[in-house]
């Protein structure tokens, strides 16, 4: 059984990985223990999402629980402004399809290092913001995923698209 935010977290990086690497060696590159990588994968096997043995995302379960859970386990909650990293319908992909005023304050992770002004919502991880730094195809698949979480219909519809282009690629 899913049971935290974390797993969706790990979940999304498994989503972007071509072989069968090293718990250590993913867990580090999305800042959690290896002990914590493990368990979220094991949780992810446990419930039907993906396989044991490879690792390998199982595509329908996935985008059914990205497109029907995600949102109602995980709902994004709006806070304050701050300062912070792009995510949803403000960062890539998303960003090039919606048009945005400069004057609308859009979902931001908090991160006092961070060049965008915009309302906060919490990342599926503390870790997310860093490693989405670092990683641009897993910062657009977590943006995506935050679309699902607090975007209105259009922009869910949009996250919707290009994650089942992600996840079921031509």
């Amino acid at each position: 059984m899913i049971a935290k935010s974390l797993d969706v977290y790990a979940l999304a990086k498994l989503l972007l990985e071509k072989g069968k690497r090293p718990f250590a060696v993913v867990a580090k590159e999305i800042g959690m223990s290896a002990s914590e990588f493990h368990a979220a994968v094991k949780r992810l096997a446990h419930a039907g999402l993906i396989d044991q043995e490879s690792r390998k995302p199982r595509r329908k379960p996935v985008e059914e629980f990205l497109f029907h859970g995600v949102p109602y386990a995980y709902p994004a909650k709006r806070g304050a402004p701050t300062r912070g990293i792009p995510t949803s319908h403000m960062a890539a992909p998303l960003n090039s399809l919606i048009a945005v005023s400069p004057r609308t304050l859009g979902p931001v992770w908090p991160d006092g290092e961070g060049k965008v002004h915009g309302y906060a919502i919490d990342p599926l991880h503390p870790s997310a913001p860093k490693a989405a730094g670092a990683d641009a195809a897993l910062h657009e698949v977590l943006a995506l995923i935050d679309a699902l979480r607090d975007g209105r219909m259009r922009e869910q519809q949009l996250a919707r698209e290009e994650l089942h282009r992600r996840i079921f690629p031509a």
